[in-house]
Formats: structure tokens, sequence, C-alpha cells
């Protein structure tokens, strides 16, 4: 310790501390300075600096003590924490960077992120950054599908089934469904397009009155309101007439329900129920998986003959959570044949990987004798399945259109190869329409999809917006006779954050009733004006644009 220094006091110390560091730099400066002349050394300012002495006490203290002299321990610690923020700043930004299966401009928006706002930009890649279930789920639904019959066993068709021919030029279309989850396009398929929101519900709460094994049940959203309680009823009377069933609702869309007496009352009555994705404890939720992965899947299965599919949830249109976008305008199909094997095969994944019960049995169930019927392929989707499976088959559908694709969606917010792939449908003079909804309830997605119009109206797509309530529908048709429907939205949510479940269907008649559907929706869309876009507003266009900038972070 330096001469003249109070040991016993805490201020003194840290004086002398600071003192004793500041003679050895001074030690070192003198040192470099006097190294040319003799090793007896010179005197500075009255100071003698041998440099025997000097190596002497270099050797005596480490590079850490010279910086430790002149700190105390608050110092300390706060450097060891500066340090280990710098440690787990720069690992997250390792990982955004050589996390598999992003894009390149994600990797960028999220390296800028953090860079920028470091605290703000760890928190959020903590929270958003990661298309993870958790590795307990992902190994379980793995389990699962390992131990289910293959896709083709469950739709093996029967001698009776009528061969329908897929032309050449869409068979790229199903074979890039089949690619997702191994389902084989299967023919000998009826369906009939519901009129309305209500007569949807209405038609499964008969069909399910009229069930006599089983009901699966699966809804992203599932409200306690006139619909939602219609379908409650309808399982327990199922469940008193020793019908099976079996309903899943999505922890974060039907918390509602799920917290509500209804839901406990359907389980006292022998309904089996369970929650898709459950958030557990918030806080903890980040730690196991992404909090904002959903099962967005709307699926309806009765005794291995009927199902439904289409983007309607369990509720009433009025959609009085969020009534001032109401009413939701949604599409949804009843399917006999033997599609229901394929929404079978989906539902019985999601359930056994959340219960305990082994529903196979039910997928080698022979199928019943056939009748003529069209083609049909279902495409199920989510986090856990083939990287950019929904994208893909959206372009490849726009890709191979010729004379007109007809599309109605209420989230647009596509990556920049769906962007061009719409583009490239008109430039190539194809008859190329998109209807999205004038009130969005989410503020975000409707700015985003704005920011792209201008482009899309340069390319010759024709643009409206719908005025009759939240357009909810998803469908696709191509050249009058292939449709998709479903629950998929054109948004990187249905990319890479939600399952979802779809149809992909060949066949003129169902097509042709659909586009009729969409000419109803036209009817009452206003069309946007490229003159119009190209003049909005620069705090207008700064917002879409900006807001869109977080496409590839979200």
């Amino acid at each position: 310790m330096a001469r003249g220094c109070a040991p016993h006091s805490r201020t003194s110390r840290s004086i002398c501390q600071s003192q004793e560091a500041f003679n050895l730099m001074e030690v070192l400066r003198l040192v470099l300075r006097t190294q040319s002349r003799s090793e007896k050394g010179s005197e500075k300012c009255g100071v003698a600096i041998p440099l025997a002495g000097f190596f002497s006490l270099l050797s005596s203290r480490s590079p850490l003590q010279f910086l430790l002299f002149s700190m105390n321990a608050n110092h300390v610690i706060a450097l060891l924490w500066t340090v280990l923020f710098i440690l787990i700043h720069l690992a997250f930004i390792a990982r955004a960077i050589l996390r598999p299966h992003r894009e390149p401009a994600s990797r960028v928006a999220w390296v800028v992120v953090m860079v920028v706002l470091p605290v703000v930009g760890v928190v959020a890649y903590l929270l958003l950054g990661e298309t993870s279930i958790g590795r307990r789920r992902t190994a379980r639904l793995q389990s699962v599908l390992a131990k289910l019959p293959a896709p083709i066993e469950t739709t093996q068709l029967q001698s009776g089934l009528l061969q329908t021919q897929i032309p050449s030029h869409y068979q790229p279309l199903f074979r890039a469904g089949h690619s997702v989850n191994g389902f084989e396009p299967v023919n000998g398929n009826h369906a009939r397009l519901l009129p309305d929101s209500n007569a949807t519900i209405d038609a499964m709460v008969a069909d399910i009155d009229a069930a006599k094994d089983h009901v699966h049940l699966s809804f992203y959203i599932w409200l306690p309101d006139n619909n939602g309680l219609k379908m409650v009823e309808a399982l327990k009377r199922a469940a008193a007439r020793k019908v099976a069933c079996r309903a899943i609702a999505d922890g974060l869309g039907s918390r509602i329900l799920i917290d509500s007496k209804h839901w406990k009352e359907m389980r006292d009555a022998g309904v089996q129920v369970t929650t898709a994705l459950p958030i557990g404890n918030p806080l903890l939720r980040p730690f196991r998986g992404r909090i904002d992965l959903r099962n967005h899947r709307k699926i309806l299965v009765i005794d291995n003959q009927i199902t439904y599919c289409g983007s309607q949830n369990c509720a009433d249109p009025e959609f009085r959570i969020k009534a001032k976008f109401a009413p939701w305008v949604d599409a949804m199909m009843r399917f006999k044949g033997p599609i229901v094997r394929q929404n079978q095969h989906l539902f019985i994944s999601d359930w056994m990987a959340q219960v305990n019960e082994d529903l196979t049995d039910l997928l080698r169930q022979p199928l019943p004798a056939g009748e003529p019927g069209f083609m049909a392929q279902v495409i199920g989707t989510g986090p856990t399945v083939r990287y950019s499976a929904m994208p893909e088959v959206f372009e490849t559908l726009m890709y191979a259109a010729r004379r007109e694709l007809f599309i109605t969606t209420p989230y647009y917010v596509p990556d920049e190869a769906m962007q061009n792939a719409l583009c490239a449908c008109a430039r190539r003079g194809v008859a190329t329409t998109v209807i999205f909804p004038a009130k969005n309830d989410s503020w975000i997605v409707a700015a985003a999809s704005r920011s792209y119009y201008h482009d899309l109206l340069v390319a010759g797509v024709r643009i409206f917006e719908y005025q009759g309530g939240l357009l909810h529908t998803k469908s696709l048709v191509l050249d009058g006779e292939v449709t998709l429907i479903g629950s998929a939205n054109m948004d990187r949510r249905s990319f890479e954050l939600n399952y979802e479940n779809n149809i992909l269907i060949y066949d003129p008649v169902m097509s042709a009733e659909m586009r009729h559907r969409q000419n109803a929706y036209l009817a009452q869309s206003r069309p946007v004006d490229a003159d119009a876009v190209s003049h909005w507003p620069m705090p207008r266009r700064f917002w879409n644009n900006a807001v869109a900038m977080l496409g590839p972070v979200l």
C-alpha cells in the first residue's frame, strides 16, 4: 500500500489503490522513455527508475490486478455483468445468423434489431425469434407420426372407386401437395359449399346429432357465444348417446371457453377435451417454445364418413370479442368420401400428441364403397412440418395459372418469392384478382398488406377491398377447375408459425361454385385504384412500408 495511507478507511483505501495504480502506470511510462538509456537508470522529476525493479514489480502484479486496483467491489460487479451481457448478446446474434430455415432478410433484420436495441432485441428474439414448439412436444409429435399408419395406407382406394385422371398440367400441383404430408390425391369425393357461418354451424350440429360412432372436432377459436354453445350442447348430447366425442381447442384462441364453466361441463358430460399448445405460465413459456405458435386448424370429422374444411371458427359471425369488424365472412365445405380419412389423420396426430390415447385403429378401418366423385388432397402444414411447405403450394398454384387466378385472403404478408409469383402471374396475361377486407382486425397486417399494393397493381393484379365486414375466407380458384380452401392465410404466420389444414380440389363443378361465392364477395367490394395508391400521403406510405419491414422479424 502507498505510503501515508490509512488502511482502516474505505475511502482512503480506494484513494490509495487508485494512487498505486497511477504510480504503476507512471513507472511504465517512464520505463518506455528511458529504455534506450543505461540500465543503471535515470531520474525524472526526482524519481529513480531501475529496470530490474520495474520488472520485479511487473512480475508480482497480474494485468487484471492493475485494473482492479483502481476499482471498488461495485465497479467489479458492474464490469462482470457487462461482460456477461456482451457474451449473451453475441450468442443471440450468432443464433440469429446460424438458425436454419431462415431467409437472409430475416437474419439481417434480427441482427439489426439486436445491435440497435440490445436489450429489447434480445428479449424480442427470446419471445419471437424461434419457430419451435419445444423439444419435448416436437419429440412427442414425431413419435406419434411414426406410430400412425403411413398416409397412403389410410386412403387406399377400393376397387369400386372411379379412377379419375388429373390433367397433366395439374399433376405438379398435387405432387407439391404430396411432398408436404405424403397424402396422395384421392377420388370419389363429394362436397357442398355451405351458405354462411350460421348455416355451417347448423349443418355441423345436425351431423353431430346423427353421429353413431365418434365425433372429432378441432378449432382455433371456440367462443361461448350462441354458435359456440350450440356446439357444446351437441357434443354433450352425442356423449350421452355413448358416441365417442373428442374436442381440441387452441390454448390461446379458445382461452375464454377453456376458462369457462362450459369446458368443465363438457368433460363432466363425457366429452374428452384437450387444449392444443397450452400456454401455462407466460413467464416460463418462452423457455419451452414460442408462445404464439398456434394450432390454427378447423376440422370436424364424424364417423370416418363426413368432414368439414374451411376458414370458419366456432363462433357467431358477429364475433363479439372484435365486434367493430363484424360480421366475419367465412366459407366452409362439407365433404364425404376418401378425403375424410386424410383429415382424420391430421386430427388424430394432433390428438395423440396431447393425449395418451391410441386411435390408430380408426385409420385402418376399411373405406366404404365408393361412388364417382372428384379428386381431392389434404395439405396440413405447421412448424414441425417441412419448412416452406405452404408458400410453395401457393406459389405452385400461381405459376400453374393459364387463364384466371382468383384469391380471397384476410391477411397478406408474403415473402419475396410469393409476391413475385403473383406479379408474374398478372404480367403473363393471366386475369389475376385478389380481394382483401377493407377493415382488418390486425392493424399491423392491414398496414403491411397495403405496402404491397403498388407493385401488384403495376404488374396488372386487380385488387378489391371487401366492404361487408371482415372477409375471412381463404380461397383460391385456378382456371375455374382447381380450388384450394382451408385455414391458411397468405402471411408469414401461416407459412411458418401456425398449424394449418387445407384441401386441394380438382373439379370444375365445385370450382364454379366457389367462383360464384367469390363473385358475391366481389359485388360487395370496391376496386383499389393504382393512381390513388401512388398518391397516398407520404406519412401513410412510410407507415405501411415501415410495418412491412417487421415481416421478416415476426
